[in-house]
């Protein structure tokens, strides 16, 4: 199997269960090298995700582990299964890995739920509202960057429309509805393009007022992105620096509890659509 020098995220996280596995199991890099007929290095690169695998040695692993989930392991086949280039790809070079990391995340899910305080999700927001965005950026990007960094969030947006598109959930606090990035002209564009795409059956937007007070992670935008099963659900936390990704089982305890937090406390997906209607008609 080739051997990647900068492993994706969705590779890190293959290598990751199958050490979790493994452990599990009580077995060392030894046995699994032993099964597989490869020496300790090259499994330990396997489980660092910067050497690939094949479903069938997955399954070896799993069968060996002695794993009786088997909708888990179809799963992680799944995950070495996917060898087909992305679209993401093509940005590759040109482009930070993290944000490739977020299409392909957002690209694979089954559903995305996420939380915004400041700013409204990738995949809900047009040209000139992202354009604001990376404006702000510090140090300021080249314009080529920025355009860039436009065009692929803008591609981003083909998991609502594909032929099997992603279910998305967006929670998002008042003060991001207002916050004007690009000025009122962009504001009231985006406002608008939001409750359109809120009438999609895939998507829901929902409303938390200010007048709801504190709410968990408020400092911070958070993504989940649900996989084929719960075990292989993903955090995204948005930083300075770049995404950063989770997926240890406390923290998607945590923040399934997020989730479900602002579930219950956001108006409902009619009632936020009119409060946004109002924002618009403000602007």
């Amino acid at each position: 199997m080739p051997t990647r020098a900068t492993p994706t995220e969705r590779q890190k996280r293959l290598g990751a269960e199958l050490r979790k596995m493994r452990l599990a199991a009580g077995r060392t890099t030894e046995y699994a090298a032993g099964l597989l007929g490869l020496d300790r290095t090259k499994v330990s690169n396997m489980e660092s995700g910067i050497r690939s695998t094949s479903p069938e040695r997955v399954r070896i692993l799993a069968s060996n582990y002695d794993c009786s989930d088997q909708r888990y392991v179809d799963a992680l086949a799944g995950l070495a299964n996917s060898r087909k280039r992305g679209w993401w790809e093509q940005f590759r070079g040109s482009l930070p890995q993290g944000l490739l990391d977020v299409a392909e995340l957002e690209w694979h899910a089954t559903r995305l739920r996420s939380e915004q305080a400041v700013h409204l999700p990738g995949p809900l927001q047009v040209g000139a509202y992202a354009r604001a965005i990376f404006d702000a950026a510090l140090p300021p990007l080249p314009r080529s960057e920025v355009e860039l960094r436009v065009v692929f969030r803008l591609r981003r947006q083909q998991i609502l429309e594909r032929e099997n598109p992603v279910n998305c959930v967006a929670y998002v606090h008042e003060s991001a509805l207002r916050m004007q990035f690009g000025g009122r002209d962009v504001t009231r564009e985006q406002l608008q393009h939001l409750c359109e795409v809120s009438e999609l059956v895939n998507v829901e937007v929902r409303v938390l007022p200010v007048e709801a007070g504190a709410f968990p992670g408020a400092g911070h935008a958070v993504l989940y992105a649900e996989g084929d099963v719960p075990p292989l659900d993903t955090v995204q936390l948005d930083s300075a620096h770049g995404p950063e990704f989770t997926y240890a089982d406390a923290q998607l305890a945590k923040y399934r509890e997020h989730m479900g937090w602002m579930h219950a406390r956001t108006l409902g997906a009619r009632e936020s659509r009119d409060f946004i209607h109002r924002i618009v008609r403000q602007l």
